[in-house]
């Protein structure tokens, strides 16, 4: 077994409690992970990689990633959420207007001091573990990009809804309590859905119940999250060399030979040079082809980033 599931985790589940959930509903020892932790109380998109999806891990979490939050003004927290304990001076919450206001100062590259409890490593240990223990941590700022930041519009008890696309790395909660002193008023994030992840959507999102009633239907196809990079194709010349996960001839592939960095490679070992030549032109991933992993162009070959192929015999 081996592909993705675009699971829609529940708040109160952690990310490894996901992993293992799914991991009891396949076969022994089948591996399980997931692309991009999810704060235990948050809500949304996780991907949880299945069998040899995992090799890709590197090519998925790299992308952008959108939320909606709630950030909750006049109170911060030494968590910079809403399980945490009130932490400074509360001053009256800022205004609507002023909070619209302030938003475009968070747009674009910025620097951010991740929250002390993050499950950023510090020596091998979480953050968030040491600072729980009464361990003193101290984050360091670090370069993220939000790329969105709209307004969506007033919740409950100065609560405010705020849409985030942002860069991998980038923690809400941080930006919440950021925005909360920009305001001079301090804020937290009281609520989190992670709406798009890794390539995978929350439209498209498998509840835990649907994972009980039918996990095989969704399982998505190990290529899934990586459709939007160039690819090429290969043939009966070179099946040999690739199920051994050598060097490829550039001159006998078709495709986007010249793409730089990642590309996708498909084989079909029963195709000719004429027979690529015709699928190279049908866009797509023609009928025949199966997935063998990610390549990268050096010289006149490619080489192997990720082996994904299993030979038929």
């Amino acid at each position: 077994m081996d592909g993705f599931i675009n699971l829609l985790k529940p708040p109160g589940m952690t990310s490894s409690d996901a992993v293992v959930y799914v991991r009891k509903r396949l076969p022994r020892g089948t591996k399980v992970g997931h692309a991009g932790t999810l704060d235990p109380e948050a809500a949304g998109v996780l991907p949880v990689m299945v069998g040899r999806a995992a090799r890709l891990s590197d090519y998925i979490m790299t992308g952008e990633k959108e939320y909606i939050c709630e950030i909750a003004l006049g109170v911060a927290t030494d968590t910079q959420d809403a399980q945490g304990a009130p932490v400074g001076e509360h001053n009256p919450p800022a205004s609507e207007e002023a909070l619209i206001n302030v938003l475009s100062q968070f747009r674009g590259g910025i620097m951010q001091v991740p929250s002390a409890f993050s499950a950023l490593k510090v020596g091998g240990r979480k953050m968030c573990d040491i600072a729980r223990a009464g361990g003193e941590v101290a984050p360091q700022a670090r370069p993220v990009t939000i790329h969105e930041l709209e307004y969506l519009g007033k919740g409950a008890q100065d609560g405010y809804l705020l849409r985030v696309k942002c860069s991998k790395g980038t923690y809400i909660r941080a930006l919440c309590h950021d925005i909360g002193r920009a305001l001079g008023c301090g804020a937290h994030m009281r609520f989190l859905l992670r709406t798009f992840s890794a390539g995978f959507s929350i439209a498209d999102a498998c509840t835990l119940e649907q994972v009980d009633a039918d996990l095989n239907a969704h399982i998505m196809p190990i290529d899934a999250p990586i459709n939007h990079m160039p690819r090429v194709l290969c043939g009966s010349d070179l099946y040999a060399r690739l199920r051994c996960g050598n060097r490829l001839a550039i001159d006998k592939l078709r495709g986007d030979v010249d793409a730089p960095g990642a590309i996708r490679l498909y084989v079909n070992r029963e195709a000719d040079i004429d027979t690529l030549e015709r699928d190279a032109q049908s866009g797509g991933v023609p009928a025949g082809y199966s997935f063998a992993g990610i390549v990268e162009r050096d010289g006149d070959e490619t080489r192997f980033k990720a082996m994904l192929f299993e030979p038929e015999d």
